[in-house]
């Protein structure tokens, strides 16, 4: 396992680069959203590098079909948060830790950024060891984890949309997107995303579970629960969002789940 071990040195050298990019046009007032959408390009990129680079011979249909799921969510999240960073300001979680760390902001922003980097190299491992089953192609996991990914990718674009729609009337400028996916759950796109990674343990791990080095790509899903729901995800949406929409965000933290799908409760203000 030597080869592999190279690979992904060379792909977290690469994105530790990417993000130190990313952190000279991020740390700029105004400019933070698009230091995710170079995150997602970067984890396009190596995750493509490791998908196809050849160590035993020239790529199979399992490495070619992991490397292209790996670029169409790339491309598709990277371009929604690049249109998005265009037309708007700073990106609320990175307001939040602007007004947290005050002027250490630009030294802490670029700290931060090469832990994403970190990240994006322990997630760009269950992109390889997903290519790099050894099973024989196509198998069932296949199937469905190729299915999996596809259905995260159109629930992530449709709840985006959603919001995308919601946020362009000007009548709901000081309200809280409850439409569609986002009256089952606060962060609909997030869920999608981590369901997403969960594809590649699917494809990785095999339909018996034989290929051993599988199972190192359950820490792909984990890792992202992790950063969406407890780290740089949820709680500065969340402190934003009560900071800016107040009572109205508590009613709906009452009524809607923050990440898993569920039907929305029914509020205690409407049950009296």
């Amino acid at each position: 396992m030597m080869a592999p071990i190279y690979l992904m040195i060379s792909a977290a050298i690469a994105l530790s680069v990417i993000m130190a990019g990313a952190w000279w046009v991020a740390h700029r007032p105004g400019k933070s959203g698009w230091g995710d959408a170079i995150w997602s390009l970067g984890i396009g990129m190596g995750g493509v590098w490791v998908a196809l680079a050849p160590i035993y011979g020239r790529p199979d249909r399992r490495q070619w079909v992991v490397a292209v799921l790996v670029a169409v969510w790339s491309v598709r999240l990277a371009s929604h948060i690049a249109a998005r960073s265009a037309r708007a300001h700073d990106d609320p979680r990175y307001a939040e830790l602007r007004r947290q760390w005050g002027k250490a902001y630009p030294a802490r922003l670029f700290l931060f950024f090469q832990v994403q980097a970190a990240a994006a190299a322990l997630l760009c491992l269950s992109i390889l060891v997903a290519a790099r089953n050894t099973d024989s192609f196509p198998v069932w996991t296949d199937r469905y984890g190729t299915a999996l990914l596809i259905f995260s990718i159109l629930g992530e674009a449709l709840a985006d949309h959603q919001l995308k729609n919601f946020r362009k009337n000007a009548y709901n400028h000081d309200r809280v997107c409850t439409a569609g996916l986002w009256g089952w759950s606060r962060h609909p796109n997030y869920f999608f995303e981590w369901l997403g990674w969960c594809a590649y343990a699917v494809i990785a791990i095999g339909p018996h579970g034989m290929f051993g080095w599988g199972w190192v790509a359950l820490s792909g899903p984990t890792f992202m629960y992790w950063l969406l729901v407890h780290v740089s995800g949820i709680p500065l949406l969340e402190a934003h969002m009560l900071r800016s929409r107040g009572q109205a965000y508590r009613e709906v933290q009452m009524r809607i789940n923050a990440f898993w799908p569920a039907p929305p409760r029914r509020s205690k203000v409407a049950a009296r």
